[in-house]
């Protein structure tokens, strides 16, 4: 192996944020909670998809073709959301799940998990503590799968 011996250009991504393919002929929001459609394309979150982050900008597809745009989410982070059936005893750090792209509540039924109770603001309000990886385990673990 030959060490450097001169600056070199790197290539660096965004490290907490992401950019994925748009499903045809549909928009994502900013902020909208985002899912994977299981083919691949990305979507306005919908129960039971895996999480893969909140949209950073709207990604606008309206009558275009799967992939013909990308959206760009943060994968990872905190953020104050409004969660169905919160209360002040939810600072035992319990997992928060989206039913749909801004539905969130403690119930996971069959709805997605994105992250954790980071810190209670008040009665419905939360802190969340997001992370599309830690998600999906929290989602394969739910299932069997791990």
């Amino acid at each position: 192996m030959t060490t450097l011996a001169a600056n070199k250009l790197r290539d660096y991504q965004l490290g907490d944020n992401e950019e994925y393919p748009v499903i045809a002929d549909d928009t994502i929001f900013q902020g909208a909670a985002v899912g994977e459609n299981g083919s691949g394309y990305s979507r306005p979150l919908v129960a039971g998809d895996p999480f893969q982050g909140f949209a950073i900008a709207e990604a606008n597809n309206a009558g275009g073709a799967a992939g013909a745009i990308s959206v760009n989410v943060r994968k990872r982070g905190n953020i104050a959301l409004p969660i169905s059936g919160l209360a002040v005893t939810s600072n035992d750090r319990p997992v928060v799940y989206a039913s749909d792209d801004d539905t969130f509540t403690l119930t996971a039924t069959s709805n997605s998990p994105i992250g954790r109770v980071s810190r209670w603001v008040s009665t419905g309000v939360a802190i969340v503590e997001f992370d599309a990886a830690m998600a999906r385990e929290i989602a394969e673990r739910v299932a069997g799968d791990v």
